[in-house]
């Protein structure tokens, strides 16, 4: 008992407050990506690599999930080409881009200059983004808490949601 006070409960505790550590890391570095993308109104390689950088600081990896969605309001006709059948009502629509339509923008298959203007990926005033972390790896009060359980801990102990509308179009 004297053993697990004087010795385990201080490593538990130093790697919990670790893992705390790199969680406020993760969270500061997806609020701020996040922010800037809402503010800016597009993402560029260079801004995604810093994000990842960021990231990668906290000695941990992760799964990163970006989300695009747009509504479109779509008025409803019974006959599209006469504008004097409309139904007085409007269907919406939402359009979403996920991880992997954001990255080809992003990281095209091609020799494109990190600056190219076609490889921003463009975002609208209203459209909603969003980015969640997870990590990939165990982070180290995960392997103490396996080692001292004899159970493999498979639980994600770094998960980030976070998301809101563009604000902002610059050029």
């Amino acid at each position: 008992m004297a053993v697990c006070l004087l010795y385990l409960f201080p490593l538990s505790h130093m790697f919990e407050q670790e893992d705390e550590i790199s969680y406020l890391v993760a969270f500061q570095s997806v609020t701020d990506f996040v922010d800037r993308v809402r503010d800016k109104g597009y993402i560029t390689p260079r801004m995604y690599n810093e994000f990842e950088e960021r990231l990668s600081a906290t000695g941990n990896s992760y799964d990163i999930d970006m989300q695009h969605a747009r509504k479109r309001y779509t008025p409803v006709y019974q006959d599209p080409a006469n504008a004097s059948t409309f139904q007085n009502r409007i269907e919406v629509h939402d359009e979403i881009w996920y991880q992997s339509q954001i990255m080809q923008i992003l990281f095209p298959d091609n020799a494109l200059p990190m600056d190219q203007s076609e490889r921003r990926y463009e975002l609208h005033i209203g459209d909603m983004f969003e980015v969640t972390i997870k990590n990939k790896n165990p982070t180290q009060a995960g392997v103490f808490h396996s080692f001292l359980t004899q159970q493999e801990d498979s639980s994600t102990r770094i998960f980030i949601p976070y998301g809101g509308m563009v604000r902002n179009e610059d050029d």
